[in-house]
Protein backbone atom coordinates (compact mmCIF):
# COMPACT_ATOMS: atom_id res chain seq x y z
CA UNK A 1 0.00 0.00 0.00
CA UNK A 2 1.39 3.34 -1.01
CA UNK A 3 0.23 5.49 1.76
CA UNK A 4 -0.38 9.35 1.29
CA UNK A 5 -2.13 11.27 3.68
CA UNK A 6 -5.38 11.21 2.09
CA UNK A 7 -5.39 7.69 1.77
CA UNK A 8 -4.56 7.28 5.69
CA UNK A 9 -7.53 9.39 6.09
CA UNK A 10 -9.56 7.58 4.57
CA UNK A 11 -8.86 4.37 5.10
CA UNK A 12 -8.76 5.26 8.93
CA UNK A 13 -12.79 7.40 8.28
CA UNK A 14 -13.69 3.94 6.78
CA UNK A 15 -13.11 2.11 9.89
CA UNK A 16 -14.14 5.45 12.23
CA UNK A 17 -17.17 6.13 10.69
CA UNK A 18 -19.34 3.21 10.63
CA UNK A 19 -20.74 3.29 14.26
CA UNK A 20 -20.61 5.89 17.09
CA UNK A 21 -18.99 3.46 19.52
CA UNK A 22 -15.94 1.03 18.91
CA UNK A 23 -16.55 -1.65 20.65
CA UNK A 24 -13.02 -2.68 22.70
CA UNK A 25 -12.83 -6.72 23.39
CA UNK A 26 -10.73 -8.75 25.35
CA UNK A 27 -11.64 -11.96 24.24
CA UNK A 28 -10.57 -14.93 26.71
CA UNK A 29 -12.69 -18.05 24.94
CA UNK A 30 -12.05 -18.49 21.19
CA UNK A 31 -15.62 -20.04 21.88
CA UNK A 32 -17.27 -16.58 22.63
CA UNK A 33 -15.56 -15.14 19.63
CA UNK A 34 -18.13 -15.63 16.82
CA UNK A 35 -21.49 -15.40 18.79
CA UNK A 36 -19.76 -11.92 20.55
CA UNK A 37 -19.65 -10.81 17.26
CA UNK A 38 -22.50 -11.53 15.69
CA UNK A 39 -24.81 -10.05 18.83
CA UNK A 40 -22.55 -6.77 18.40
CA UNK A 41 -22.85 -6.99 14.58
CA UNK A 42 -26.73 -7.33 15.07
CA UNK A 43 -26.79 -4.54 17.54
CA UNK A 44 -25.40 -1.99 15.39
CA UNK A 45 -21.71 -1.97 16.01
CA UNK A 46 -20.11 -3.53 13.08
CA UNK A 47 -16.30 -2.32 13.44
CA UNK A 48 -14.61 -4.42 16.31
CA UNK A 49 -11.59 -4.09 18.10
CA UNK A 50 -10.31 -7.36 19.56
CA UNK A 51 -7.28 -5.96 21.75
CA UNK A 52 -3.96 -8.27 21.91
CA UNK A 53 -4.04 -8.98 25.63
CA UNK A 54 -5.12 -12.93 25.42
CA UNK A 55 -4.20 -15.69 24.04
CA UNK A 56 -7.08 -15.87 22.15
CA UNK A 57 -6.88 -12.65 20.26
CA UNK A 58 -5.94 -13.61 16.76
CA UNK A 59 -7.58 -16.96 16.62
CA UNK A 60 -10.71 -14.78 17.59
CA UNK A 61 -10.14 -12.11 14.92
CA UNK A 62 -9.38 -14.59 12.07
CA UNK A 63 -12.60 -16.70 13.43
CA UNK A 64 -14.52 -13.41 13.07
CA UNK A 65 -13.14 -12.72 9.92
CA UNK A 66 -14.02 -15.81 8.30
CA UNK A 67 -17.37 -16.39 10.18
CA UNK A 68 -18.73 -13.02 10.58
CA UNK A 69 -18.63 -11.16 6.72
CA UNK A 70 -20.85 -8.43 7.94
CA UNK A 71 -18.19 -7.46 10.76
CA UNK A 72 -15.23 -5.48 10.34
CA UNK A 73 -12.64 -7.02 12.84
CA UNK A 74 -9.02 -5.21 14.00
CA UNK A 75 -6.86 -5.07 16.98
CA UNK A 76 -6.10 -3.16 19.59
CA UNK A 77 -3.20 -3.20 21.70
CA UNK A 78 -0.75 -3.56 19.10
CA UNK A 79 2.64 -2.66 20.42
CA UNK A 80 5.32 -3.70 17.80
CA UNK A 81 6.06 -4.68 14.01
CA UNK A 82 5.57 -8.41 14.38
CA UNK A 83 2.01 -7.93 15.98
CA UNK A 84 1.30 -6.07 13.33
CA UNK A 85 2.36 -8.66 10.81
CA UNK A 86 0.30 -11.09 12.80
CA UNK A 87 -2.87 -8.95 12.37
CA UNK A 88 -2.08 -9.19 9.29
CA UNK A 89 -1.90 -12.70 8.49
CA UNK A 90 -4.99 -13.52 11.10
CA UNK A 91 -7.06 -11.50 8.26
CA UNK A 92 -7.42 -8.79 10.73
CA UNK A 93 -9.17 -5.29 8.57
CA UNK A 94 -7.02 -2.62 10.95
CA UNK A 95 -4.75 -2.48 13.59
CA UNK A 96 -4.99 0.51 16.70
CA UNK A 97 -2.09 0.89 18.86
CA UNK A 98 -1.97 2.24 22.51
CA UNK A 99 0.65 4.81 21.87
CA UNK A 100 3.15 5.03 19.04
CA UNK A 101 6.97 4.78 18.16
CA UNK A 102 9.26 5.46 15.10
CA UNK A 103 9.47 1.98 14.58
CA UNK A 104 6.02 1.28 14.78
CA UNK A 105 5.29 4.59 12.71
CA UNK A 106 7.74 2.78 10.04
CA UNK A 107 6.09 -0.53 10.34
CA UNK A 108 2.37 0.83 9.88
CA UNK A 109 3.83 2.62 7.00
CA UNK A 110 4.77 -0.60 5.42
CA UNK A 111 1.74 -2.69 6.57
CA UNK A 112 -1.36 -2.91 4.30
CA UNK A 113 -3.73 -2.54 7.11
CA UNK A 114 -5.01 0.70 8.06
CA UNK A 115 -3.45 1.78 11.62
CA UNK A 116 -4.87 4.10 13.82
CA UNK A 117 -2.17 5.21 16.64
CA UNK A 118 -3.00 6.65 20.10
CA UNK A 119 -1.79 10.16 21.12
CA UNK A 120 -2.32 12.04 24.85
CA UNK A 121 -0.83 15.63 24.00
CA UNK A 122 -0.03 18.04 21.82
CA UNK A 123 3.66 17.06 21.52
CA UNK A 124 2.46 13.36 20.54
CA UNK A 125 0.06 14.69 17.83
CA UNK A 126 2.55 16.52 16.44
CA UNK A 127 4.77 13.52 15.69
CA UNK A 128 2.26 11.50 14.14
CA UNK A 129 1.35 14.84 11.72
CA UNK A 130 4.84 14.06 10.66
CA UNK A 131 4.64 10.50 10.07
CA UNK A 132 1.28 11.40 7.73
CA UNK A 133 -1.34 10.76 10.04
CA UNK A 134 -4.52 13.07 10.42
CA UNK A 135 -6.63 10.33 12.46
CA UNK A 136 -5.74 9.13 15.96
CA UNK A 137 -7.05 7.08 19.19
CA UNK A 138 -6.92 9.13 22.08
CA UNK A 139 -5.83 7.03 25.15
CA UNK A 140 -6.28 7.30 28.15
CA UNK A 141 -9.18 9.23 26.71
CA UNK A 142 -10.47 10.53 30.97
CA UNK A 143 -7.25 10.43 32.37
CA UNK A 144 -5.76 12.57 29.64
CA UNK A 145 -7.97 15.43 30.10
CA UNK A 146 -10.92 13.80 28.39
CA UNK A 147 -13.62 16.76 26.53
CA UNK A 148 -11.94 19.61 27.78
CA UNK A 149 -8.84 18.01 26.33
CA UNK A 150 -10.16 17.64 23.33
CA UNK A 151 -11.81 20.79 22.67
CA UNK A 152 -8.46 22.43 23.48
CA UNK A 153 -6.81 20.32 20.53
CA UNK A 154 -9.50 20.83 18.07
CA UNK A 155 -7.88 25.47 17.66
CA UNK A 156 -4.48 23.94 16.76
CA UNK A 157 -5.10 20.75 14.80
CA UNK A 158 -8.27 21.35 12.93
CA UNK A 159 -7.80 18.90 10.26
CA UNK A 160 -7.72 15.81 13.20
CA UNK A 161 -9.93 13.62 14.17
CA UNK A 162 -9.94 11.28 17.27
CA UNK A 163 -11.59 7.94 18.57
CA UNK A 164 -11.56 8.39 22.66
CA UNK A 165 -10.87 5.64 24.74
CA UNK A 166 -10.39 4.78 28.54
CA UNK A 167 -12.53 5.80 31.01
CA UNK A 168 -15.55 6.06 28.68
CA UNK A 169 -19.11 5.08 29.50
CA UNK A 170 -22.54 5.07 28.10
CA UNK A 171 -22.98 8.41 29.89
CA UNK A 172 -19.97 9.89 29.17
CA UNK A 173 -20.13 9.09 25.85
CA UNK A 174 -22.52 11.76 24.83
CA UNK A 175 -20.25 14.16 26.05
CA UNK A 176 -17.76 12.89 23.57
CA UNK A 177 -19.72 11.86 20.54
CA UNK A 178 -21.02 16.19 20.64
CA UNK A 179 -17.66 17.32 19.72
CA UNK A 180 -16.66 18.19 16.20
CA UNK A 181 -13.45 16.40 16.13
CA UNK A 182 -14.67 12.94 17.31
CA UNK A 183 -15.88 10.41 15.07
CA UNK A 184 -16.53 7.54 17.10
CA UNK A 185 -16.09 6.57 20.70
CA UNK A 186 -14.02 3.20 21.88
CA UNK A 187 -15.10 1.16 25.10
CA UNK A 188 -16.34 -2.14 26.34
CA UNK A 189 -19.23 -1.25 28.52
CA UNK A 190 -22.00 -2.98 26.06
CA UNK A 191 -20.09 -6.11 27.08
CA UNK A 192 -20.26 -6.35 30.87
CA UNK A 193 -17.79 -9.02 31.93
CA UNK A 194 -20.85 -11.54 33.95
CA UNK A 195 -22.80 -10.72 31.19
CA UNK A 196 -20.62 -12.62 28.53
CA UNK A 197 -20.19 -15.15 31.31
CA UNK A 198 -23.41 -16.20 31.63
CA UNK A 199 -23.12 -16.07 27.15
CA UNK A 200 -26.12 -14.04 27.47
CA UNK A 201 -25.30 -12.43 23.60
CA UNK A 202 -28.77 -11.53 23.50
CA UNK A 203 -28.03 -8.88 26.16
CA UNK A 204 -25.34 -7.98 24.63
CA UNK A 205 -27.08 -7.13 21.01
CA UNK A 206 -29.21 -5.15 23.13
CA UNK A 207 -26.43 -3.13 25.08
CA UNK A 208 -24.87 -2.74 21.64
CA UNK A 209 -28.50 -1.20 19.98
CA UNK A 210 -28.16 1.69 22.96
CA UNK A 211 -24.62 2.27 21.18
CA UNK A 212 -25.99 2.57 17.96
CA UNK A 213 -28.45 5.14 19.11
CA UNK A 214 -25.84 7.58 20.89
CA UNK A 215 -25.23 9.89 18.29
CA UNK A 216 -28.38 10.50 17.90
CA UNK A 217 -29.23 10.95 21.74
CA UNK A 218 -30.49 7.63 21.96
Amino acid sequence: MNWTVATRRDAADAVLTRAPVLPVLAIEHLEDAVPLARALVDGGLPVLEVTLRTAAALPAIAAIAAAVPQARVGAGTVLDADQLDAVARAGGAFAIAPGCTPTLYAAAARSPLPFLPAVASASEIMQGLEQGHRRFKFFPAAAAGGVAALKAFAGPFADVRFCPTGGIDAASARDYLALPNVLTVGGSWMVPAAVLRARDFAQIARLAADCARLRDGG
